[in-house]
């Protein structure tokens, strides 16, 4: 992996700025768009883990949620032009929510579609609707490239 050449950007902030606080902690990564980077996202999530002690079964499914909501910009965002994905953690003392986005050309994705209905492309929707209590999935706020925001409860 060489980092020297490609932008890598992790930040760290005590209160969520939005969403009122209430003792959220964030953390924003921003990686290279390509498949050698995704494995820093599931080391933040790890890293975050002992923030919060979570179960090693929902550690690991949290791990496949985010593992396919990056992938998913990485292969299908820049259409090898490269680009950049960023990933956001807010931990909350009920709940941990992560959003991948980019600035890709994003893509139309109907919520309403049953898992039973997907293609071989679609089933890593499927399972981070499987995996997550809540799922999101649109355009940035700007209105450009992609969002995914899923949460999870913690209990």
């Amino acid at each position: 992996m060489q980092v020297a050449s490609d932008a890598i950007r992790a930040e760290r902030s005590g209160e969520a700025a939005t969403n009122g606080g209430g003792g959220a902690r964030t953390v924003r990564l921003t990686i290279p768009a390509r498949p050698e980077y995704i494995t820093l996202c599931r080391l933040a999530l790890t890293g975050i883990s002992r923030l919060r002690p979570l179960s090693e079964e929902v550690l690991a499914d949290l791990k496949l949620a985010l593992t396919e909501a990056a992938s998913n910009s990485v292969r299908h965002a820049y259409r090898d032009e490269g680009g950049l994905v960023e990933i956001v953690y807010e931990l909350h003392p009920d709940r941990l929510e992560i959003e991948v986005a980019d600035e890709g050309s994003g893509f139309q994705f109907d919520n309403e579609s049953p898992a039973e209905s997907l293609s071989e492309g679609g089933l890593g929707i499927a399972i981070i609707r499987a995996i997550a209590d809540d799922l999101q999935i649109g355009p940035r706020p700007d209105g450009t490239g992609s969002r995914l925001r899923f949460i999870k409860t913690l209990t």
